[in-house]
This record gives C-alpha cells, structure tokens and sequence, in this order.
C-alpha cells in the first residue's frame, strides 16, 4: 500500500517474514529516523538520508531470529518503492546519476538510472562477517531490493579500501549523492520526461 503527495510517498510493506513502514521525502533536509533492530545498518540509513538530502523514516520489524537477509532485502524493497511512487512520471529530473565518495583508504562509486528497469551490479568484498550488528553478505541484498522496488539501475563498486565499517559507509555515502543527482530537477527540462519513448 503506498500514498503519494508532492515529491513524498509512504509505503506499508507486510509479510510472513517481515512489516516495514517507509515514508520518505525526497526533497527534505537530511532527517532520518530508522529502527530495524539492526543497529549499524540504521546508521547507514541515516548516512543516506543525511548525504542524500532527503527526509527517510524505516520503521521494521521482521525474522531477525532466522537472519537478516529478508529484513534488509525487504526495506531495500520497500524504499525503492517509495522513490518509485515519489517520483511519479519523473518529468524534469535528471534520472541518472554517480558519485565516487572517499571515506579514509577506502573509495566507492555508486551510479544509479531511474529508467524503469530493474539491474543490479555490486562488487565489494568484506573481510569480516559482520560489521557492527550487520551481516555483510546481506548489504548487497539492499541494494538488490532498492533496484527491484524502484525499477532502476543500481551499479555499486568498491575501488579499493581496509576497513569494513569505511568500505561499508562508503558505499551508502555514494549512493547517497548518486540518487540525490539522479532525483534533481533539470530546470530547461523541468516539463519533459527524459526518455526518447516519452514514458518511463
């Protein structure tokens, strides 16, 4: 179920596995309120909503008793969802965007199209099995659900980097500043959708 006003939507995600409430403003001012039970992964919540420039509320409750792979997957889902339902036609914004983000000895790139189309490319290796509280093989699982919620193209790459916790902020960071170019308005372009198909 989803409500959309203005360049803001709200999404209620309900399974056997997991419940999320979403509500997101992309045009906000960096506030973030995140509960998922999984501590570190609320903190790259917020890193994303606060380098994003967008207001993110994810409240979760899910199976965190069998692991953490549906309750990251899902919010993933359910966010990219509401960006899906907040940018509505997409008349006026740039649709693509990229950014690389230094954090300390590590280096990611994230780029990311709003185009209607689902695909996900990750490349980033973790020494450890957790960071913090977070699994590191479900932080793809997040990125994975994002694309498939907001029918876009989500390429992730980790450059180089030591630290978990760095290569991990890293990425969230990147993604940040590449869905906040991607959502920007075109002003010359503010009635045109950006596609030659005229839809996307």
């Amino acid at each position: 179920m989803a409500t959309v006003k203005g360049r803001k939507a709200s999404i209620l995600r309900k399974t056997c596995e997991t419940g999320i409430k979403v509500e997101l403003n992309i045009d906000g001012k960096g506030k973030a309120k995140a509960k998922t039970g999984i501590g570190f992964f609320d903190h790259m919540l917020e890193a994303f909503a606060k380098h994003g420039g967008l207001d993110l509320k994810v409240l979760c409750t899910g199976d965190l008793e069998v692991d953490q792979h549906h309750t990251v997957e899902d919010i993933g889902i359910a966010i990219g969802n509401a960006f899906e339902k907040a940018l509505g036609n997409k008349k006026g914004i740039n649709r693509a965007g990229f950014y690389a983000f230094p954090l300390d000895e590590s280096l990611s790139i994230v780029a990311i199209d709003f185009g209607g189309r689902s695909y996900t490319k990750f490349e980033c290796k973790f020494n450890r099995e957790r960071i913090g509280e977070l699994e590191s093989e479900s932080i793809a699982e997040f990125f994975f659900g994002f694309a498939q919620g907001a029918r876009a193209n989500v390429h992730v790459r980790l450059l180089y980097g030591g630290n978990d916790h760095h290569k991990c902020e890293s990425l969230f960071k990147a993604f940040a500043k590449a869905v906040k170019m991607a959502c920007s308005i075109d002003k010359r372009m503010r009635k045109e959708i950006p596609s030659t198909k005229g839809v996307i």
